[in-house]
This record gives structure tokens, sequence and C-alpha cells, in this order.
């Protein structure tokens, strides 16, 4: 298998599965029924020991919990990463709103993410149905996130981490670099959601087109402009806890769906690298 293989076995599932699609039992409103949630793949592939990973461990980054792709799996030959662009539906409606998220937004946070779940799996099977060893980091029974570190908290002393970062995987794979709200600007832009296998089979590593981990980020601020609840900023970027804080809202006025999608659209990075400014 190469990567060409991966990248159309990819692609013919999201295109082709109805999982991709807000079907009548799940749609919030009958509008939104047959509604897509993500286009056409964009793939980047790593190497497991790049030394970017090994920084992650960094308490400044990540921190010692981070886990190396090799200690997810001993033979790791290749990190593949993924970015699934949300559908123009999904973005456009949630450019129109001010504070609450769209309800397609809604579908694209929840059902999207599960929709992933199921694309990484079938991906990391289909690599092992091929004789390469393969896992999903965010599904192995090793992987926890921790958002605010409260008195019963498994993990005293950390929030808003985890042992395993879609985002950090990507930035190394050549997918894309930081912005102001934490999410990594890709040639599709930042409204969208990331995936990543760790396998055996060997694949050359593409060669990262940006050295700073910011570079695509042109500074705008025009996601600090759209934040609803004023957790962003120019100087200090996103804060955590203010965001989670507003999300917890979202989560009881919409459980079981919750998300915003604000920082995502209606800015320049939205679906592109954006341009620089002078700001």
């Amino acid at each position: 298998m190469n990567r060409e293989d991966l990248i159309k076995i990819a692609g013919d599932f999201i295109e082709n599965s109805p999982d991709n699609y807000i079907n009548e039992q799940l749609a919030i409103s009958p509008d939104l029924v047959g509604m897509k949630i993500f286009e056409a793949p964009l793939f980047g592939f790593g190497a497991p020991d790049d030394a970017y990973f090994n920084l992650f461990k960094r308490d400044s980054i990540i921190g010692q919990h981070y886990m190396l792709p090799r200690e997810w799996l001993p033979g790791a030959q290749t990190v593949i990463s993924f970015f699934l662009p949300f559908s123009l539906a999904v973005k456009k409606a949630t450019r129109k709103t001010r504070l609450w998220p769209s309800n397609e937004w809604l579908h694209g946070r929840i059902e999207g993410q599960a929709f992933i779940n199921r694309l990484c799996a079938y991906l990391s099977g289909s690599l092992n149905d091929a004789g390469y060893t393969s896992l999903v980091p965010s599904s192995d029974e090793r992987f926890w996130a921790q958002m605010n570190a409260g008195p019963n908290s498994k993990h005293p002393g950390l929030s808003f981490t985890s042992t395993w970062s879609e985002r950090h995987a990507a930035f190394v794979c050549g997918l894309g670099t930081f912005g102001l709200s934490r999410g990594l600007i890709t040639v599709r832009g930042i409204a969208g959601r990331f995936g990543s296998i760790i396998s055996e089979l060997y694949l050359p590593a593409d060669e990262r087109q940006y050295e700073e981990v910011s570079e695509f980020c042109s500074m705008c601020g025009h996601c600090v402009k759209r934040c609803p609840v004023g957790a962003i900023s120019i100087e200090e970027g996103k804060n955590h806890s203010i965001c989670s804080a507003f999300l917890d809202r979202t989560t009881a006025r919409y459980s079981p769906r919750y998300g915003c999608g604000k920082c995502q659209t209606g800015v320049p990075c939205e679906s592109r690298i954006p341009p620089k400014t002078n700001q």
C-alpha cells in the first residue's frame, strides 16, 4: 500500500459513507437532512522520530505525559495525519451566527467527530488487513484528555491537555501551523477537524513548507472579534478556560451536542492560508 492508495481509500469512504451525511433520525431540523459534513481530505505524513515530537514532551508545550509515536507503537514507521474541511453548508451557516452555534456546526462538531472516529478505524483496519500493524491513538485505551483540573481530577495539576494531540501531529506532518485561536491553519483553511493513525507501513515524510509554528497566521485579529466571549486576544492568543466555560454553556443549551465555531468561520483563514497584513 502506498500513500495514493491510502488517500483514495479515505476519499472514497468520505464521499460515499452515509455517516458523512445527516440522516432523518439525527437531524436537528428537517432542512438539515442530507447535509454533507466534510469535503475531500488533506493528508500529511510524518516520521515517528521527528525531533518535534520530542519537543512536545516539554512542560511548556504539552508535557511529559505526551506519548511519542513509538511509545504508542514500538514498530512505528509513519505518522499519518489528515484534515477534513467542513462543507460549505457548515461554514456558511456558522458565519451568520453571533453568540450560539449554528445547528450545522453542532452536527459538524458531534456527528462530525463520530465520523472521523469511524474513518480512522476504517483506515487503520485497512492497513492492518494489508499486513501493517497500525493504531489510532485517540481510540487507544492509553489515551486520555483532561480539561479543567478540579479537586477530583485524575491528573492533578494538568488542564487542557492529553496524551496525544491531533493538531500537533498535523503540524509535524506538514499540514499547517497554529493560529491565534490555537487551531491549525492548512492550505484548505482552519474550519475542519483532524485525525491521525500510527502505522508500521513506511511512507516517506512530507517536507514541511514552513519553519515557524504560527507562520501561516496573519495576526489580523478577525478571530478575536468573532469570539462571542472574548476568549482570544492578539497578545495572549486563546484563553482555554474562558472558551471551555462557554462550551459548557452550549452543552447546557444543546445537550447532547455542543460547539461554537466562530473563530474558524467568517475569518480570512476559514478556507485558505490568509494573506499577510500590516496589522
